[in-house]
């Protein structure tokens, strides 16, 4: 028979189990933030991109954060019926495509930081337009892609 060290003994003399090691973190929200990460460093750097390749002159209708936003959010309507009616994926995929990438490209902090830039140097009219058009427009693409993929699958399926 084995005698457990003094320290490894309760007040009954009975064994005392070592203390649960602390989960790790790759267990939780690690891979999470992991792929929220890369996914927000591809999907940010591909809208750096589309503002260099095509840039807005300033006092005009901000064209590239305006399809940038809707564009992404046609996509997120798309990627929603895919990883929820069609087929389960694996648990990092709906973080990393969209909230990292789809979140990381469009860019309603920029659209914002527009309106008010519009407003300030005297286009206040151009600012309400893009406004209103960007908050309808984003809406209806994401209604949009939640559809037309609902629609092309059920297609399909025939």
């Amino acid at each position: 028979m084995t005698v457990p060290h003094p320290e490894h003994v309760g007040e009954s003399g009975a064994p005392v189990r070592a203390p649960a090691r602390p989960p790790s973190p790759w267990r939780g929200q690690g891979p999470v933030v992991a792929a929220v990460s890369l996914g927000g460093t591809i999907g940010a750097s591909a809208r750096y991109g589309a503002g260099l390749l095509w840039p807005t002159p300033d006092g005009t209708f901000p064209w590239t954060t305006f399809t940038i936003n809707v564009v992404g959010c046609a996509v997120i309507g798309v990627l929603m019926v895919l990883v929820t009616d069609v087929r389960s994926v694996h648990r990092l995929a709906r973080p990393f495509f969209g909230t990292g990438v789809l979140g990381g490209f469009t860019t309603f902090s920029t659209y914002a930081v527009d309106i008010r830039d519009l407003v300030g140097t005297g286009h206040p009219g151009t600012g309400l337009v893009y406004l209103a058009a960007t908050l309808f427009a984003a809406l209806a693409a994401v209604w949009i892609g939640t559809t037309a993929t609902r629609r092309a699958l059920a297609w399909r399926r025939r």
